[in-house]
């Protein structure tokens, strides 16, 4: 499916509800988001999104459009797309960075003769993925296949 231009633009609007807590809501999304330091840091606050995992849920979030819109692309049928990610902050040249992000998807299809061509589709996700190419965070992609038995 071509994007229908070459240029987009996302609102995201905020505001602060307490000390270190804010609320985002972007036009036209019914839900909000609660954000906060996060609990690592000095008055962070612990049970709330933070920007480091708002970071790693675009990453994610990304990755999972991209193979849904590369399966449908190339009529690939599978059953579920599970991903565990984790995402890393860590001191370089004295100045905290975001600088891994660890993508686990586990992809389940009915027919094992599909393994090899869902391994393909899901690193070509990773590859085309706009926000992974927008950040300078390093993405790796650690892939697994599940069968799906006859009857589950």
């Amino acid at each position: 499916m071509p994007i229908s231009d070459d240029h987009h633009e996302y609102s995201v609007n905020l505001s602060r509800t307490g000390d270190r807590v804010a609320k985002l809501e972007a036009p036209g999304i019914s839900e909000t988001i609660e954000v906060a330091t996060p609990p690592q840091f000095p008055g962070g606050v612990e049970g709330v999104w933070s920007p480091e995992h708002l970071f790693t849920a675009s990453i994610v979030s990304c990755f999972f459009t991209s193979f849904e819109a590369i399966a449908e692309y190339s009529k690939f049928d599978f059953v579920d797309l599970k991903v565990e990610s984790s995402g890393t902050l860590e001191k370089k040249d004295g100045k905290f960075v975001m600088s891994k992000v660890l993508l686990k998807p586990v992809l389940t299809i009915r027919d094992e003769s599909n393994k090899k061509k869902g391994i393909r589709l899901l690193e070509k996700a990773e590859q085309i993925c706009l926000i992974t190419r927008s950040v300078k965070a390093d993405v790796h992609l650690d892939p697994a296949i599940v069968v799906e038995e006859a009857g589950s």
